[in-house]
């Protein structure tokens, strides 16, 4: 196992969700499970997620990658803004709900007991 970490990484220009670094058949697989595709270049491969499903389907399969090749023992780098988590923060929370009124009796009426 290489003391390399696997960089899971979203690139700068069109916003791929990439992975790069030295991997072996079993984090391959792990790869390929939670999503990432493989194409070939002059280089090796390119490994990366399809285009257009969405950052919190990125997020997700990502978060998943990097959680299953961690318990394998490999060193994995993810991009903090590819937690799944990551969008669950960013978000505003929702606002309180108003407490709950009782029924009360109109002006100028008394209520009944």
């Amino acid at each position: 196992m290489s003391t390399e970490p696997i960089r899971i990484t979203r690139g700068g220009q069109g916003g791929e969700v990439e992975v790069e670094g030295t991997l072996d058949s079993l984090a391959a697989d792990v790869l390929r499970r939670a999503g990432f595709l493989f194409q070939p270049t002059l280089r090796g491969h390119w490994i990366r997620l399809p285009f257009d499903m969405g950052r919190d389907w990125e997020n997700e399969h990502a978060t998943w990658a990097e959680q299953i090749l961690t318990a394998a023992h490999y060193p994995v780098h993810l991009d903090p803004e590819l937690r799944a988590d990551a969008t669950e923060q960013a978000a505003p929370s929702k606002p309180a709900r108003p407490p709950t009124m009782t029924a009360q009796a109109p002006p100028g009426r008394r209520a009944r007991r």
